[in-house]
C-alpha cells in the first residue's frame, strides 16, 4: 500500500457537555495539527499516490471552513460535543465529498482509503480512517 500525508492545522473554540469532560466542559480553545493521509494498492499512471498540491490546497480549504470558529455556535455541530475523534471524521468527510467530486483530480480516483488524524499535542492525537 502506498501513503502520502499533507498538513495543515485549524484553530476553533467549544465546549463539551458532560462530567467525563471536566474542565473543558467550560469555553476554550484548541489548535490542532491535521494530517490528511491518502492510500492506495498501486500508483497512478504518473507514479503517484495523488497531486500533493491539490490535496494540500483541499484540506487547506477544509480547515478554513472550521479555524477561527466557536464550534458551538455553528449549525452543523449545535448541541453535539466536537471531540478531537468526531473533528477528524469530519475532516475526513468532507475531503472525501471533494475527492469523490474530482476536486484533487483524476487520479484520486484510484485511492482507497483516508486518514485523518488531529494532533493535540505533542503528547495526545486522535485519527479517524475510512475507506473511499
Amino acid at each position: 500500500m502506498f501513503s502520502i500525508t499533507v498538513r495543515d492545522h485549524i484553530m476553533i473554540a467549544h465546549s463539551f457537555s458532560g462530567e467525563v469532560f471536566g474542565p473543558a466542559q467550560k469555553l476554550h480553545g484548541a489548535t490542532f495539527v491535521v494530517d490528511a493521509t491518502f492510500r492506495r494498492p498501486e500508483l497512478d499512471d504518473d507514479n503517484i499516490v495523488v497531486d500533493i498540491g491539490l490535496a494540500s490546497q483541499e484540506l487547506h480549504a477544509i480547515c478554513g471552513g472550521l479555524s477561527y470558529r466557536n464550534l458551538d455556535d455553528e449549525p452543523d455541530f449545535l448541541g453535539i460535543n466536537t471531540s478531537t475523534e468526531f473533528l477528524a471524521k469530519v475532516i475526513a468527510d468532507r475531503l472525501a465529498d471533494k475527492i469523490g467530486a474530482g476536486d484533487l483530480g483524476p487520479g484520486a480516483a484510484g485511492l482507497t482509503g483516508l486518514t485523518i488524524t488531529l494532533h493535540e499535542s505533542h503528547i495526545a492525537w486522535a485519527s479517524y480512517e475510512r475507506d473511499l
